[in-house]
């Protein structure tokens, strides 16, 4: 008889290592009996004896992942038919798990490409999977490297179908069923879809340590979940969205006591829980600084335009500092230069009065009150006397 026979795996083929799989053979009578076979002629004792249609296999070990066939017992002879198509059971677990990252960023736009590169230092098979929306891996791609070197998957150009959770097992090429654990996830999220919410700090984006810091992303478009990133690094799961007294969806994220590990640039975007992996534009930047200052640098706290009219970074104060000093010591120093110079001027005068007049051009009558005063000038070319003369009282007796 020649009926067609599939043998499937509940819940999935790629079986942990230590937890069960149930194998079951289909065919149009469940009463029949059948037979399972593991391909490469291994004898387990869960494959002894004749069964009906569902085995169980496990807890698993290594020697539990290999190709499996189902055949159904025969009614006119007791031998087994012809046997179903090879169904693969890996084991995953039996590696360490490798690594994996995402260039240039996870957060991706409609129609650009992101590189997934695995890697490991001791396999040189990777596998991609990925998880869509409905909570469901399906193999992306395979490929071998030589000498350890890292797998690059190319994703792209991105869609919705392409974004979701990403991750890489590893293996051996002469092992094809014997898998790494899974690498840590990666997200891939389209972005840009929907309009960007805004970010703002309650109070200021300037604090002192120690003190309580809260962002609150807000939207006008029905998201019902935010996501808060630092410096592009996601800060967790998503934010539940709720109605603000202002009548828009916001979320608030307290960072708790402040401590220099805060500071940073934020910036936050919006989805829809139906719709994990599609997110909205990113907000404006905001700067988060927290000092070691005693006083709070906000002139109000109540201000709601604080994100838009936030001091400078850190950075950018302590060049304006640097340049008002300059400008105040070269002020300074101009004064005293100019005060200097003039009081030489003045020296440089007095010298030449007090020691430029020869004694035998000077005359100086000591019996005339009306004496003149004379002053003698030396320049270097000659000697020029310039007088100048101060009038005596008129004589009335004498014209």
């Amino acid at each position: 008889e020649y009926d067609n026979l599939s043998l499937s795996a509940w819940p999935s083929p790629m079986v942990p290592l230590g937890q069960t799989v149930t194998l079951q053979c289909h065919f149009c009578s469940p009463l029949k009996r059948f037979r399972l076979f593991k391909t490469d002629g291994t004898s387990l004792p869960e494959l002894q004896g004749h069964h009906f249609n569902t085995f169980t296999l496990g807890p698993v070990t290594r020697e539990h992942a290999g190709s499996y066939t189902c055949s159904r017992l025969s009614r006119s002879l007791p031998v087994f038919s012809r046997s179903s198509d090879p169904l693969q059971i890996v084991v995953t677990g039996v590696f360490t798990k490798p690594s994996i990252s995402a260039h240039i960023s996870p957060l991706m736009r409609a129609g650009e490409n992101v590189t997934l590169c695995c890697h490991s230092q001791l396999l040189d098979k990777f596998i991609l999977h990925q998880e869509n929306s409905t909570g469901h891996f399906q193999r992306h791609g395979e490929m071998l490297t030589r000498g350890h070197a890292p797998a690059d998957f190319v994703i792209g150009p991105m869609t919705l179908a392409s974004a979701g959770t990403y991750r890489c097992y590893g293996s051996l090429r002469h092992s094809p069923y014997k898998w790494s654990a899974p690498s840590d996830p990666v997200d891939i999220v389209i972005t840009g879809l929907s309009k960007k919410p805004s970010l703002s700090a309650q109070g200021c984006p300037v604090v002192r340590s120690e003190e309580n810091v809260t962002l609150v992303c807000s939207s006008e478009s029905a998201f019902d979940q935010f996501h808060l990133l630092r410096e592009g690094q996601n800060l967790g799961c998503p934010l539940a969205g709720g109605w603000s007294p202002h009548g828009a969806l916001q979320a608030e994220l307290r960072l708790g006591p402040g401590t220099p590990a805060h500071s940073g640039v934020y910036r936050c975007y919006g989805s829809f829980t139906h719709s994990p992996y599609s997110w909205s534009d990113s907000s404006d930047p905001l700067f988060l600084s927290v000092t070691g200052s005693t006083t709070s640098t906000c002139q109000s706290t109540t201000d709601p335009h604080t994100t838009e009219e936030a001091p400078l970074p850190l950075e950018h104060s302590s060049t304006w500092y640097i340049v008002l000093g300059l400008v105040i010591a070269f002020t300074s120093t101009s004064i005293i230069l100019a005060a200097l110079v003039c009081h030489w001027f003045s020296t440089q005068n007095h010298v030449a009065i007090m020691e430029g007049e020869p004694n035998e051009d000077r005359t100086v009558n000591s019996e005339d009150p009306a004496a003149e005063d004379v002053i003698y000038a030396h320049l270097n070319h000659g000697t020029v006397s310039k007088r100048l003369f101060t009038p005596a009282p008129l004589n009335h007796a004498e014209p």
